[in-house]
């Protein structure tokens, strides 16, 4: 593939809002903040669940997509510029690249072609050295992804570090599980727990040391690392196991999963101003949308006129705040 898929009409005028001119101030163009705000949780989520830097996901969606204005986005929700290859079975167009006519994948939304995205890279031989990489250190993943012949351009790695630097997209590496912009971007700071603290316990062996916590509606929280618990988790913040069940509104015996969000303050009658309804995501339950917003699970039945019993179906609007 081509380093961006698009006219060089669009992408120049698109790219050189981004370009610093010598003397001049470097600008941003708006037609990038407006596709970084629309599609910024979808990339923090696929870093998620496959450990790609979301600034990298960003700024390859910017500059393949022309910042969602090429032709491939705006027929076939094709937004990375990816090519149907061998083992390809869904929705196609065809779309002059290297070669005339070429296949292309099509997708029914944006976010099943950030799903392939994250797919791409992570089930292919090629792109094996990536996840080497320090996730936060998004100069290296760039300029791999220049060595591993994701484009033919030879400076497709500077074009995504300046997009990241120019659009500061590095901060979003930084905010852990985000849902429908639910999340804000806080300092970040750690509870750090010695190695020789932990031998003192018959807690599970952890390979890492360190909690990160963020904030969210006013209320800190941590997300669940592997084989974590609240047993677990309780410890490692010297909290008292009962506190932290009630805070998040529920039993010693319910099973976290890597990225789980633990409250360690109690959360609030209703999410945050910025949010007032939420789309349903596959998987997602009531008690999920509550822990995401940080709002109190009874509230979220009260203020959607729901049963306790209610299961949300994706596509669901539920709302957040009065």
């Amino acid at each position: 593939m081509k380093s961006y898929i698009c006219s060089l009409s669009v992408c120049f005028l698109l790219l050189g809002n981004t370009v610093s001119i010598q003397g001049q101030r470097q600008t941003r163009a708006p037609l990038f903040d407006a596709y970084i705000t629309k599609y910024k949780a979808l990339a923090i989520k696929q870093q998620k669940e496959y450990k790609i830097p979301a600034s990298i996901t960003l700024a390859q969606g910017l500059l393949e997509s022309a910042a969602g204005n090429s032709r491939l986005a705006r027929l076939a929700n094709n937004h990375f510029g990816i090519k149907c290859k061998e083992n390809w079975t869904g929705g196609t167009i065809r779309h002059d690249d290297d070669a005339k006519n070429e296949c292309f994948r099509a997708y029914k939304t944006a976010e099943e072609s950030y799903l392939d995205h994250s797919l791409f890279l992570a089930k292919r031989k090629y792109y094996v050295s990536l996840f080497d990489l320090d996730i936060y250190d998004y100069k290296a993943w760039a300029i791999g992804l220049q060595k591993c012949g994701y484009a033919t351009d030879k400076s497709y790695g500077e074009k995504l570090i300046r997009i990241i630097e120019t659009y500061q997209l590095y901060k979003y590496d930084k905010v852990s599980v985000p849902n429908n912009n639910a999340y804000t971007e806080n300092d970040i700071y750690e509870i750090k727990i010695s190695e020789t603290e932990h031998k003192k316990t018959t807690r599970p062996a952890v390979t890492n040391w360190r909690r990160r916590i963020h904030k969210t509606n006013g209320i800190h929280f941590i997300t669940a690392q592997e084989n974590d618990s609240f047993d677990i988790i309780a410890y490692d913040t010297r909290m008292k196991l009962k506190v932290l069940l009630k805070y998040n509104e529920t039993e010693k015996d319910r099973k976290l999963k890597e990225g789980d969000i633990v409250y360690l303050q109690p959360k609030k009658k209703y999410a945050s101003k910025e949010s007032k309804t939420h789309i349903v995501t596959s998987g997602e339950s009531m008690y999920s949308i509550s822990q995401l917003y940080g709002m109190r699970l009874k509230t979220l039945y009260k203020l959607n006129k729901l049963k306790t019993d209610f299961v949300p179906k994706r596509g669901d609007i539920i709302k957040v705040r009065k």
